[in-house]
Formats: structure tokens, sequence, C-alpha cells
């Protein structure tokens, strides 16, 4: 918490409440939704004098829910690309990932806008994305060699399966100072994400999406609250869900028609057989329909808080630990059973994927894995070093003021 002149009483130190993590990274969505300060009451004191009590901001529940919505689609949308045989399946699966991570970068540019190195922020970058990062790449690697009985290969160049989003997160925060001093930043972000596409860049750090998805973490950036009032108007609502259901139908036509790969913004344009203008065209296309999808699926969630709002502050728990159920799944064939393979089956799937997701953004998941995804670390961290002064500055500045020979004094005066 900050204020922007001192109280004058002592402040009490800030005490957290169930659900109150930086587990969003969003992580993820990477900060605390925006919250307003109700004015504290009056101290009563001699003679009548009022003190002013300092008192926590409140999270915004319709950030919360958002996010915990939104992991949602992410855990679903993981359990459904196992089953792309099934239409209906393959169909919801191009649906939600046509939108779904740009729905959390977009969140995560907004709650990054006033990012700086300064006030700790970039400690903490360290701590919530950087060690999380390696800790799961290690983590994932070992359960793939231990579970799926592959070879043993541990490398922080490449993520592996769903650690690409902490990578991609960590360049996109330390670049927001440079977004924030463009005159056109979304734009000069979109030239760099559609000609990174336009030649193979390897596979290093997921580089392609790192650029590739980097106008949505700027439109984030650019975003005000006034743009997100718009979206909880009640006439929003009624048009967000027309959309979304377009949105299904224009997927369930799409399915047969595209090559479900565009949809992972991993790849060149070579890899789909197109040249650089038709490749170009459906980036554009992409970008166009996720933005109308987010901003859809936005004036859809609830603004009130919810049995499910607490929830929405460790959605990178969710994100982090789910794969180890999908992969387990993979690993032990049970992606093949027949039943699965049908429209009940299907269903029963996303069922099975929303209380996964629910309970690993649950309260005992978060005490048992907050050493992994939230270390405190304080014991890594100095404080600022700052450039040592050049040898004759220094000595200046430490001669007594009597030993200085005065400014401009060569030779003697006559």
């Amino acid at each position: 918490m900050t204020y922007d002149t001192r109280p004058t009483a002592t402040p009490q130190p800030r005490r957290p409440w169930p659900g109150d993590t930086p587990g969003d990274a969003s992580a993820p969505a990477g900060a605390e939704p925006e919250a307003h300060a109700p004015p504290g009451p009056a101290a009563a004191g001699d003679g009548g004098a009022a003190a002013p009590r300092p008192r926590r901001k409140e999270r915004d529940p319709f950030f919360d829910n958002a996010k915990f919505l939104a992991i949602l689609l992410v855990v679903v949308g993981h359990s459904l690309a196992n089953l792309l045989d099934v239409p209906v399946a393959k169909a919801l699966y191009i649906f939600i990932y046509m939108f779904h991570m740009p729905l959390f970068i977009v969140i995560t540019g907004y709650f990054s806008r006033n990012w700086t190195f300064a006030g700790g922020k970039a400690r903490k970058l360290i701590t919530n994305v950087g060690v999380p990062y390696v800790v799961f790449e290690t983590a994932y690697s070992l359960y793939d060699w231990l579970v799926g009985r592959h070879n043993l290969e541990i490398s922080l160049l490449d993520p592996y399966f769903l650690t690409w989003f902490l990578c991609a997160l960590f360049f996109w925060r330390l670049s927001t100072p440079v977004w924030q001093q463009i005159r056109w930043p979304l734009a000069v972000a979109l030239v760099f994400s559609l000609l990174s596409y336009m030649s193979h860049l390897g596979t290093t750090f997921d580089i392609h999406r790192v650029i590739g998805l980097l106008p949505f973490y700027v439109l984030g950036l650019m975003l005000k609250p006034d743009h997100f009032e718009l979206l909880k108007k009640p006439q929003a609502r009624i048009i967000g869900a027309v959309v979304m259901l377009g949105g299904l139908a224009a997927a369930w036509v799409a399915k047969d028609r595209m090559n479900h790969s565009w949809v992972y913004w991993k790849n060149p344009n070579s890899f789909f057989g197109v040249d650089n203008v038709t490749g170009t065209a459906m980036r554009l296309a992409m970008f166009a329909a996720a933005v109308v999808l987010v901003a859809a699926f936005l004036s859809l969630v609830p603004k009130r808080r919810t049995w499910f709002t607490g929830l929405g502050a460790t959605t990178l728990y969710a994100y982090l630990l789910h794969g180890f159920v999908t992969r387990l799944l993979q690993f032990t064939g049970w992606w093949g059973e027949p039943w699965m393979h049908t429209v009940p089956g299907t269903f029963a799937v996303m069922a099975g994927a929303l209380v996964v997701g629910t309970f690993l953004c649950s309260t005992p998941v978060v005490r048992l894995m907050s050493w992994a995804l939230e270390p405190k670390m304080t014991w890594a961290f100095t404080g600022l070093r700052r450039p040592a002064l050049t040898t004759a500055r220094t000595a200046r500045h430490a001669a007594p003021a009597k030993d200085r020979e005065p400014v401009g004094s060569g030779s003697p005066r006559p």
C-alpha cells in the first residue's frame, strides 16, 4: 500500500486475507487487481482530534472473477487437446484457444502499466516469475523423464509445455518501460509481431510466442479503467453473449478448414505452407478475432463478489500444476479410452477439468506449493548497488573544506 502523503498515525501492518496472493502472473495475470481504499474511521483522541487510520485496499472482484474463469478455459483447453478426433471437442478447442491466452496477456499487461525497476518490483519479477520458471521447467522435465520414460533433458532455453508463458512474461515485464515511452506502442508491437512470423527464429525461449503475442501485452498497457467500465454495462453483456455464440459457430465451421496449429502462435508462416502476405493477413484476422472475443468474454464476467472470486488471486497455481494431471493421463494411456472420444465423454472430460482447475486454486494447494510459486528469498537480495564515484571525485569530496584549493586559483595574485 502506498500513500500520497505520510499519515499522521503509524500505519498498521497489512494483514493478508484469504486468497490475497500475487499468484496471478499471471499470472496468469501478474499484479494485484486495482482497488480503492475506503475512508478509514476517525479515531477518537484527546480534544476530539481525528487521526486517519489507513486501511488495506480491497481487490476488484471483476478481475479476480475474470482470471478464475479464464484459467478454467486453459485447463479445459489442454484437456480437449487429446480429443480432437471428436468434432465437438475440436470446435471447442479452436474456440477456446483463439482467445484464452490473449485474455490472460491483456489482463497481465493492464496490471503492469506502472511496472518499473524500483520499489522491489524487480525482485518480485525474479521470485514470482523467474524462480517458478526454473523450478517448473526442471520439475516438468524430470516428470517427463520419470513418468513419460523419455530421455532426461533439462533446458532453460527451450520452455517445456506450458512454462513458455513465464518465460514470455519475464521479457514482457522487462520491456514495459520502453513501451510506455513510445508514441505508437501498439502499432510498433504489431509490426514486430508480424515480422517475426516471416522467418524461422528457432525455439529458444519460444521466441515466436514472446514476440508474436507481444501486441496483446502492449494493448493491456494502453487500456484504462474506463475501457473496462464500458464492458460492465448491461447492453455490453447482451452484445458479448451474441459475439461469443458467433465465435463458437465460426469455430465449428473452421474446424475442418483451418490448421488448428495457427492458434498456438508459435510457428512461422512457412510452417503452414503459405507466403508471407497470406500469413500476415491470417495473423491480422486472428488478432482482430482475439481482441473481439476477449472483450466479449469480459462483458460476461460477474462484477460482484462470488464464491470463486478469492480463487482468482491464485490462478498461477492452477496454470502451472494442472499440466502434471494432463501429462499423467497422456503417459498412462488414459486419453486413449474409447468412451472419452464421444460427445458425452468430451463433456465428462470438460467437467473433470473444471473440478481440477478449481481445486488447484484452493487454499490447501496454495499453502502446500507456495514455496515454489511465491518464494520469499530475502536472503538472495541486497540493497541496490550504485556506481561508485571516480577516485579523484571521491578524494575531493572526502577532503576537509579548509584543505581544498579554491576554484580558479592558479597563480598567486600580485
